[in-house]
């Protein structure tokens, strides 16, 4: 079989949208989700039965598991399943409020699981399937000013990297997708942002600045839809891959710094054991 079914979060815009096209240029089937679907008619319109639009708050359980049963029994089998609905939270530590905090962990945590636990029932019994969790650098590495969506991230990171084990006997696949920089509007109109305490005024100019500096080169996202493809068609897919220049190097810093530091401490540690 060479055709894929795709189901895609979040493909009103940037990474989604630039990866339905992809899959559909192709000659496969896209079930396409988005908060509104009228923002997808334009490729309706292009690409006619190929593409299934599914309106989905990724939030709604419910919703989610309806979302996936219609796509798979609209198209017949589900191949992809890409986790992209997700957005920036701004804001440090103490200025994120009870509601945004909870917002950011029900959209980029809650919303992947939820639509990761409606497919695998139908991938388990294809016995094949792959899992793309969009997470970032930012599940890697962590910066000033992004905290509760750094934590959103390490928790996408955390449960698909154990559900990468449980499903493997499946012929699951599961790849976390770890961009950098790209221009899809993700710290623009996209994200959201917590009011601004005074007392972080200066700190939150030097983090500015330092963001600014990491993200000077941005990638681009239809780039990106080429190196998707080598991806979900690889005969043993990645659990992790960087998209974008600087995420291996940023990396490769945080966790040297890691182990050193882990080194100097293992007799405190080795003390703690008892």
């Amino acid at each position: 079989m060479t055709e894929k079914v795709w189901f895609i979060t979040g493909t009103s815009r940037g990474f989604g949208r630039e990866w339905a096209i992809a899959a559909l240029d192709r000659g496969d089937k896209v079930a396409a989700t988005a908060r509104d679907t009228s923002t997808l008619s334009d490729l309706v319109d292009r690409y006619g039965d190929s593409v299934l639009p599914i309106q989905l708050d990724v939030t709604d359980r419910a919703a989610d598991f309806a979302a996936v049963k219609q796509a798979h029994d609209h198209f017949g089998r589900l191949d992809i399943v890409v986790n992209n609905a997700g957005y920036g939270l701004f804001g440090f530590v103490e200025e994120v409020s009870e509601l945004e905090a909870r917002d950011q962990l029900e959209t980029n945590v809650f919303g992947a699981l939820w639509v990761t636990q409606a497919a695998l029932s139908f991938m388990r019994e294809q016995r094949s399937g792959h899992i793309l969790q969009v997470s970032s650098i930012g599940g890697i590495s962590a910066f000033q000013n992004v905290g509760l969506y750094h934590a959103s991230k390490w928790a996408l990171e955390g449960f698909s990297q154990s559900l990468a084990q449980e499903v493997e006997s499946f012929g699951i696949h599961v790849t976390l997708i770890e961009p950098g920089g790209f221009t899809t509007d993700w710290a623009g109109s996209s994200s959201k942002r917590a009011t601004e305490l005074p007392a972080y005024a200066d700190v939150h100019e030097a983090a500015n600045a330092a963001r600014a500096q990491r993200t000077s080169k941005s990638g681009d996202p239809k780039a990106s839809a080429r190196a998707l493809m080598k991806v979900v068609d690889a005969e043993k897919p990645p659990l992790r891959v960087f998209f974008g220049e600087a995420p291996l190097a940023i990396a490769k810093a945080d966790y040297e710094s890691r182990l050193a530091l882990w080194e100097e401490w293992q007799p405190v540690s080795i003390e703690a054991q008892g």
